[in-house]
């Protein structure tokens, strides 16, 4: 199974002087300890879980840039893309820009977007939910087109692209996975079914509840003729994981932190995870800032779970 790093927070001791130099220190050790991925979130204004909204976010697609060049070998995406924040065709030559900086490592992380609070304080158009999904699901099919290499038009009800010029193309072929966020069953689950290459599923409500979100995935994978086991299963968890299980200086103050685990109890969640197959767990963590944060990580979990394998695999 894969492990991947969400950084959520920017809010650094130091403040935005040195952020840029302690993003850069989490990027290069979260590397070094062995993360499969790295992703970011793609909001203007942090959300309540992690802090209010004046709390430090940096834009998604350029603090990607910035951790590639600082990278040669784990993956980058967006946590994902919504798809009201740039305008779609632009969004997707922007991610296929980092996948050609990259050399490859990009995933195209998109969803609908939903956190109206900061469409309007940035004056962001933000159109109900059953518009914002035919415009995600349009996105998707310029995406493909756009991928495959077609200079053509592309018309529907929402996107009018003269030509889908995209020059040059992504380094990964067919393209980009193609990572669609999102938890509904129907409406989501069937795009991540008919366009998507991996789902995303939180954790919070626990294991049970994601082995019942997987099962619907298959259902609506075997409507439409796709292979469930070609979509790749992802999951979010929020971890606060220390070698004594206690809550060190400097940690992040969350507005409900998670409880502090241990390694072996961390090793013990993934496991439950790759039981019900999961390919890839992504954990963020309110220490991710604090140096030494990975270290238990490098010589504990990460060997632990990556020689688990997912069920199904």
């Amino acid at each position: 199974m894969k492990l991947g790093l969400q950084i959520p927070y920017f809010t650094y001791p130091g403040g935005p002087a040195a952020l840029g130099a302690t993003f850069a220190r989490i990027v290069q050790e979260a590397e070094a300890a062995g993360f499969d991925s790295l992703w970011v979130m793609d909001h203007y204004f942090q959300l309540d879980g992690w802090g209010p909204p004046d709390l430090a976010m940096l834009e998604c697609y350029t603090t990607l840039g910035y951790a590639a060049a600082l990278t040669r070998r784990i993956q980058l995406g967006p946590l994902v893309a919504g798809i009201t924040y740039r305008q779609p065709a632009l969004l997707v030559k922007t991610a296929t820009t980092l996948d050609v900086l990259s050399g490859g490592r990009s995933y195209f992380g998109i969803g609908a977007a939903w956190y109206a609070e900061e469409h309007a304080g940035l004056g962001v158009p933000f159109p109900p939910r059953k518009e914002r999904f035919a415009l995600l699901e349009e996105t998707l099919q310029m995406a493909h087109q756009m991928w495959r290499g077609e200079d053509a038009p592309f018309e529907g009800a929402h996107l009018h692209l003269g030509r889908t010029l995209n020059s040059p193309n992504a380094l990964q072929r067919p393209h980009p996975p193609i990572l669609i966020g999102g938890m509904g069953e129907q409406r989501t689950f069937g795009l991540i079914a008919r366009y998507g290459d991996a789902c995303n599923i939180f954790t919070w409500a626990g294991v049970d509840t994601v082995a019942r979100k997987y099962a619907a995935l298959r259902e609506r994978c075997a409507e439409v003729g796709r292979d469930y086991a070609a979509i790749e299963k992802t999951t979010l968890s929020e971890l606060l994981v220390t070698r004594d299980g206690r809550i060190p200086p400097g940690t992040h103050p969350l507005p409900e932190p998670p409880t502090p685990i241990t390694p072996a109890q961390a090793i013990t969640h993934f496991g439950q995870l790759a039981a019900i197959g999961t390919d890839h767990a992504i954990v963020n963590t309110p220490i991710t800032h604090l140096p030494g944060a990975f270290d238990v990580w490098a010589t504990e979990i990460i060997p632990a779970v990556t020689a688990m394998v997912p069920a199904g695999r």
